[in-house]
């Protein structure tokens, strides 16, 4: 199946317009699940489904309205051949499993639960980041003991650092972005709404 198929079977499955803001992320999150897809070595592991669900919420958050939101996931995963109700599933499960620990705990627990060969993507980096930055000492911690803990750990994973900082970091500015957006756009509506109560 082509990315253009994926997407014509998106369109099909949910025929609503998507706020311009929002549009470029499904976009590449379509393209992107797609190849995946492809790949025969990919498999969908919980780091994966966490990395696919968590980054959704966050890129999305602000989204209208909400009830889309499920539709819209659904959706993403229907048309690329992944099942959403079995991604969800893993990632909430997965995280219940990593809740509360510290960054030395979530190691020990991503290498024991880990395959060897891990098949290295944007979304798994990001599910990994994900687990690191809600653990317990992470949280207090200074962006150079951040970064560091981050490195360490995808070195023990045998997964590539240099990848996952850049992963990390289009993921970053990509929510500030989304977040400067949404200020504007909401700075520029109230803007609009005194002048018409001016007139």
């Amino acid at each position: 199946m082509t990315v253009s198929d994926s997407k014509k079977l998106f369109y099909e499955k949910f025929p609503y317009v998507i706020p311009g803001l929002y549009k470029r992320i499904v976009d590449e999150m379509l393209v992107e699940l797609n190849l995946l897809n492809h790949q025969n070595e990919f498999t969908q592991d919980y780091l994966f489904c966490i990395g696919l669900t968590e980054t959704f919420k966050e890129l999305m958050k602000g989204y209208n309205p909400e009830e889309h939101l499920y539709l819209l996931f659904d959706s993403l995963c229907s048309s690329t051949n992944f099942k959403s109700s079995e991604i969800k599933e893993i990632s909430q499960k997965s995280q219940e499993e990593f809740k509360n620990k510290s960054s030395k705990d979530i190691l020990n627990l991503l290498k024991e639960k880990s395959d060897s060969k891990l098949y290295p993507s944007r979304i798994l980096n990001l599910g990994v980041y994900i687990l690191i930055s809600n653990s317990q000492d992470f949280k207090g911690a200074n962006e150079a003991e951040m970064n560091k803990t981050i490195s360490d750990i995808f070195d023990n994973l045998k997964l590539s650092t240099n990848k996952a900082d850049k992963d990390i970091g289009i993921y970053k500015s990509s929510i500030s972005k989304m977040k400067q957006a949404k200020e504007l756009i909401e700075e520029l509506r109230i803007k609009d709404k005194k002048k018409e109560q001016k007139k």
